[in-house]
């Protein structure tokens, strides 16, 4: 997507971009732009800052309200303070105008290989933990866990939870299938169980940690 007012810049952009393999397609003013993105899907957005109706670091805020699509800010604006602001809203590049089409290029081929490795391990790491809600299954590497009720419970609130600590007391308190009046040590047993059970699949890697002085975190991280 690029979003640019200027025909003259739009025409050679989309010339120089499309002879490289790229396809684009263009929105003179930013609330095109801002359409567009919600009716169709797109890999990058190329925007100007100085655009008819609405600045431009005010478009990268409301991308950034709804999406996380790399966008790099192609202006002829190159006041510090510009460039400044425009990353901090969520910017992932900014070129000052004008520059030479080749540099837009490799700027934009970097970026793609850098969100295609992330979108690449954020799939690999969705697949590690499956939570299925309607069956009360938990499955890890696409194969289902065969866990008690309560054990379901402990696991599925880790999972929801995934990098971050969970208490022993949470764990306890918000399980369905435990009873109030355990000990947060019948955790610690079924916590281990649960490893076990993972270890049958995966052995060289521990996936619940213990978290020292709170509980556990479930983790897909070395």
């Amino acid at each position: 997507m690029l979003i640019e007012d200027d025909p003259e810049l739009a025409l050679v952009l989309t010339g120089y971009l499309t002879k490289h393999e790229m396809e684009v397609i263009g929105a003179e003013d930013p609330y095109m732009g801002l359409s567009l993105l919600t009716q169709e899907k797109f890999d990058l957005v190329i925007l100007d800052l100085t655009l008819p109706g609405m600045d431009g670091l005010e478009v990268v805020s409301k991308i950034r309200e709804k999406s996380d699509i790399p966008i790099i800010i192609s202006s002829a604006r190159d006041d510090l303070t510009d460039k400044v602001i425009g990353l901090e809203r969520g910017a992932d590049d900014y070129m000052p105008k004008p520059y030479d089409p080749r540099e837009l290029v490799s700027r934009i081929r970097t970026i793609l290989r850098r969100t295609s490795v992330g979108e690449k391990k954020r799939e690999e790491e969705a697949l590690l933990f499956r939570l299925d809600e309607k069956s009360h299954t938990i499955f890890f590497k696409e194969t289902p866990l065969e866990l008690t009720a309560a054990e379901y419970d402990i696991l599925s609130m880790l999972v929801r939870h995934m990098n971050g600590s969970v208490s022993r007391e949470q764990l306890l308190y918000e399980s369905e299938h435990i009873d109030d009046s355990s000990s947060v040590k019948n955790i610690d047993v079924m916590v281990s169980r649960i490893r076990h059970k993972i270890a049958k699949i995966d052995p060289d890697r521990s996936y619940i940690k213990p978290v020292r002085g709170i509980g556990y975190m479930l983790t897909d991280r070395r």
